[in-house]
């Protein structure tokens, strides 16, 4: 499950509330077992704020938790960057996105071929084809391995990489499917937070 915690078109106490909700989230799932990975991030002017940030969950309950927290939430804190600032309700919103299927590794999808490896290694270097080459024929991805003096070896490192590659495809896809999302920041919709926080201490009040 893919998540986007963003401040919108706020000013810098939104992205505070940003920064604070990850930590938070971070802590919860950890207690969950579930696992947070940061995919992507906005950094906000002043330290320790983020002005969006794209995580991924994973684990069993990784699911129901992010639905749990889908939507709008409040801050009501007097603001510490701007001293006389009358305002103290701050609103960031959280966005659910369902992770695409992962991309078939299917050999027959594949395109395996063999290479002389190059470099230092003696005679075994030069005559036999111990570097591994492959090509994903659905997106023309090419990886290469020819580290290793075993043409195994190499054949799975090349496949870690090739794996490596799709997952950064995908995420690029999901990105781009929701720019307007990701990029433009939209307006974020006060009112009806799903849960409310108070003070510097950040205490959940709702």
């Amino acid at each position: 499950m893919w998540m986007q915690i963003s401040a919108g078109q706020g000013p810098v106490e939104c992205c505070r509330f940003v920064y604070l909700f990850l930590c938070l989230i971070k802590n919860e799932c950890q207690k969950q077992n579930i696992k947070v990975e940061l995919l992507e991030y906005e950094q906000g002017e002043k330290k320790d704020t983020l002005k969006s940030a794209f995580v991924k969950l994973s684990g069993e309950l990784a699911e129901d938790y992010a639905k749990s927290i889908e939507g709008s939430m409040q801050w009501i804190c007097k603001s510490t960057y701007r001293k006389n600032h009358q305002r103290k309700n701050w609103f960031i919103e959280v966005e659910l996105f369902k992770e695409e299927e992962t991309i078939d590794l299917n050999l027959k999808q594949l395109k395996i071929e063999t290479m002389r490896c190059s470099g230092n290694g003696g005679q075994n270097v030069n005559k036999l084809e111990t570097g591994v080459k492959i090509t994903h024929l659905p997106t023309g991805i090419v990886v290469k391995s020819q580290e290793e003096r075993s043409q195994l070896q190499n054949k799975k490192i090349a496949m870690q990489r090739l794996e490596k590659k799709l997952a950064e495809l995908k995420l690029n896809k999901v990105l781009e499917l929701n720019e307007e999302k990701w990029g433009k920041h939209k307006e974020i919709q006060r009112g009806n937070a799903k849960r409310v926080f108070k003070g510097i201490e950040f205490k959940e009040i709702n």
